[in-house]
This record gives C-alpha cells, structure tokens and sequence, in this order.
C-alpha cells in the first residue's frame, strides 16, 4: 500500500471526525497519532533498513499538508515530528529508529529559548549542559514545544560541553525525571497541537544521548533541521489555506512504504 493511500484512509476514518474536537476543545490528537504510527506513517522518513518508509522531505511534506488540511493540530504535530526524525535518522542510535519505524515512538523539538518567532531563537541557547561522569545534567525551559508532554523524546539544545562554540544537541526521552510541562499548554502552536513550554531544573540524561559531535549542533540546525522546518511550515500552511477535502492527492507519483 502506498503512503498515500494509507494517508486517506487514515484521514477519512480517524483525523476528520476527530478534528473538530481537537480544534475546538484543545484535546491532543493522540488517537489520530496512533494510528499514523501503525500505518507507517511517523516512520516515513526513517530508513527501510531498520523498518521505515525510506522517503525524505518531499514526501514528508506532502502528508503534512494533506493533514493539515483536515486537522492543523496533526499537521504541526508531524512537522515537528519529521523535522525531529531527520536529526534522529542522522545521528541517533539504532533502538529509536526502529521504535519510530515501528509507529511506537513520536518526537518532537525542544529548542527555542525565547517566546520570539523566528529562526535566531533555535540557534542561540542560552541552556548549560554539565556532564559528571556518564551523566549530563541539562537546565532549560524550552518554548513553542509541540506535542509537549504528548511526545516520547525531543531533540533538545544546548551550549556545548566543552567545545568553545556552537552548540549541542541531544536526544531527551520524555520520562526523563525532572521534566516538567504546565497543566495548560500555551504557545503559539494551533489549538491541540499539546504546543507548551517544556522545564528542565535539570534534566539528567546519559552522555550518549548525544546527537552529533559536541559543538556540531549549529551546523545540524542550518543543514538539516532549519531546512525541513522551513518546507514543513510551508505545507502546514498550505493545507491549512487549501479548501477540506480528505483523499485530495498530488500529481507526483506515489511512493510506497515498503523496501522497493
């Protein structure tokens, strides 16, 4: 079955009548994240090696845009989740990617420091990261969070260990303790897309959920995660402006899930 069609089918039964709860009620789109996660779909861009689709961004952004043409709440929470997932297909170890593969696993990024739309708040953190042994203890409060408290991990930033410049990135589970989400999320994300603010005072995580090299960070942002942001975002809007209509497809030939 092609991406495509499971996308319909998943629109139609599970997304639309559900959409208006999630829009007009706040509630997180969990049952529609479900079943995206069973169809294949969250592990789209994750390589057939570990048990993905093996697409990347264009096809990524087609099943953004048609999703958030039914629902904007599903649609932000796939562009943060795939924007993520490119991080995590990079550099991150081999138990993730097939969890996400698997449908099992939803990340999201934790990276902007300030309330400020805009690119310069996801390249400046302001957050320490201090390691003891094989433990790194990060300290932040992160904006714009999607999905926050709803994902299973976050790509999250910070200063380097030690490099003297550019900053870090790391793979955050999202039971890590000490991880705290307000009761009512805000922000700037669309109404039950779970957008919020995101504590850690600190957050312990072992050394190895580093993602890249220490100080390496920066040139991931500008390489991969600003680029897929960017294409996202353009889709959300798209869909969102394009009149509702589920199972509405693209010229481009269809893609399938499995290894070709």
């Amino acid at each position: 079955m092609s991406y495509r069609t499971a996308l319909s089918e998943i629109l139609t039964s599970v997304v639309a009548p559900a959409a208006e709860l999630t829009g007009v009620r706040g509630r997180f789109p969990r049952g529609a994240v479900t079943a995206l996660g069973r169809a294949g779909l969250l592990g789209l861009t994750v390589s057939t090696a570990y048990g993905g689709g093996g697409q990347g961004l264009p096809e990524a952004a087609d099943v953004v845009a048609r999703t958030a043409r039914v629902c904007p709440a599903t649609g932000a929470v796939l562009q943060s989740h795939y924007a993520a997932v490119a991080v995590i297909e990079a550099y991150g170890g081999s138990w993730v990617r097939t969890e996400i593969a698997a449908g099992r696993h939803l990340s999201s990024l934790a990276l902007a420091e300030t309330e400020a739309l805009g690119e310069d708040g996801l390249l400046a953190p302001h957050s320490r990261a201090v390691r003891s042994g094989g433990v790194v203890a990060l300290r932040a409060r992160k904006h714009r969070v999607v999905a926050a408290g709803e994902a299973d991990s976050y790509v999250w930033s910070s200063r380097p260990l030690s490099a003297l410049d550019g900053l870090t990135l790391w793979g955050v589970p999202a039971h890590a303790p000490d991880l705290f989400v307000p009761a009512r999320p805000g922000g700037a994300g669309p109404c039950g897309s779970g957008t919020s603010t995101v504590f850690a005072d600190p957050v312990l995580v072992p050394a190895d959920a580093m993602l890249g090299a220490d100080g390496a960070g920066l040139d991931i942002l500008r390489r991969t995660v600003l680029p897929w942001l960017r294409e996202l975002r353009a889709a959300v809007s798209a869909g969102v402006q394009a009149p509702q209509a589920v199972g509405v497809t693209t010229s481009r030939p269809a893609a399938s899930l499995a290894p070709s």
